[in-house]
């Protein structure tokens, strides 16, 4: 791994304490039972929101009902460190006093069991945002790893319109390229990459064209620029290899739509399951190294510092590490 950056200039370190820091996107292993105080190691390393999925492709209403269920539950049950995220200012209130806010997301449309007014649902139980594909093909559209690519389908956009109606972020993370395009083009309301590496710096085919994270700037959105070293680079977590996409990101569209969505997954061995139980949805890139590895949360004060270095400006470093996905849901969230 790469020199990290130092963190313990006075200056910083008091900048750092100030700056709402935001994760658009982590992933607990989708168990009723999971540990779901693992999330104050995001509190701990100084963020004030995160966004939790609560299930994929793979998983049925069912399934996805168990697992919110019970992390809801977990958040509510511990006012004195979570706050549910029901709104901007509750994310404001949970960082003036030391709280994490969690929201949910989901990562594909499958949990809504082909019935649109299941968005409203999912919402008044905390999902904020949701994607419309996960890698493959679905009901709503097409995934990055589809071939061919069969844009979004008309339940796509009934979801989308739905979304937009209750208040749910838009998510064209995982999605093929036609399909995220026509979603850009379909959303009344900013749409987000939530967690996406640009393909400019490294050709993974999960990663966004530059003409796609232009598209989403154009909604008024943010692309989170991830922390999966298998789309960074080669399995590279190094904090510069995550700056380099978030560099190019912002050449194209400016520090205003930039922000992290670092997908880190608790459980490493987890993901080697889903690797194997759901081949389908991985192509054999995936298995290309022993162990994808992540961006810890406890990097992110030096990936601010690294912003800093590179001569970002307070406000945009302050964007950068949450600002920006505030404003979406400031304008989103009903």
């Amino acid at each position: 791994m790469k020199q990290e950056y130092a963190t313990n200039q006075p200056d910083f370190a008091a900048e750092y304490a100030q700056a709402l820091v935001w994760e658009q996107h982590c992933c607990l292993p989708l168990d009723p039972d999971t540990r779901v105080d693992e999330l104050w190691r995001y509190a701990e390393a100084g963020a004030s929101f995160v966004s939790v999925n609560v299930g994929y492709a793979p998983h049925d209403i069912a399934d996805t009902i168990r697992v919110l269920s019970a992390f809801r539950r977990h958040v509510l049950m511990n006012p004195d460190r979570y706050v549910m995220a029901t709104s901007a200012d509750e994310v404001r209130r949970a960082k003036a006093t030391g709280r994490l806010a969690v929201a949910f997301d989901l990562e594909d449309t499958r949990p809504l069991g082909g019935r649109v007014d299941t968005v409203q649902t999912y919402y008044d139980l905390g999902v904020r945002t949701m994607l419309l594909t996960y890698n493959q093909r679905n009901a709503a559209g097409s995934g990055c790893h589809d071939d061919p690519d069969g844009g979004l389908t008309e339940f796509g956009a009934e979801v989308v319109a739905e979304m937009n109606r209750v208040g749910m972020v838009v998510d064209a993370t995982h999605c093929s390229y036609r399909t995220s395009m026509d979603i850009f083009a379909a959303s009344k309301a900013p749409v987000v990459l939530s967690h996406s590496a640009a393909r400019a710096v490294h050709d993974h085919e999960r990663n966004v064209w530059d003409d796609q994270i232009q598209a989403c700037a154009a909604t008024g959105g943010v692309v989170g620029i991830n922390g999966v070293g298998i789309f960074l680079g080669d399995n590279d977590t190094s904090t510069e290899a995550l700056v380099r996409h978030v560099d190019h990101a912002v050449d194209l569209v400016g520090w205003e739509h930039v922000g992290l969505g670092l997908d880190f997954c608790f459980a490493a061995d987890d993901v080697s399951g889903e690797l194997t139980q759901n081949p389908e949805l991985f192509p054999p890139s995936y298995e290309q190294w022993d162990r994808i590895d992540f961006i810890e949360p406890e990097r992110l004060p030096a990936i601010a510092a690294a912003l800093t270095d590179r001569g970002y400006s307070s406000e945009a470093v302050r964007g950068i590490l949450g600002g920006n996905f505030l404003r979406v849901a400031q304008s989103v969230w009903r």
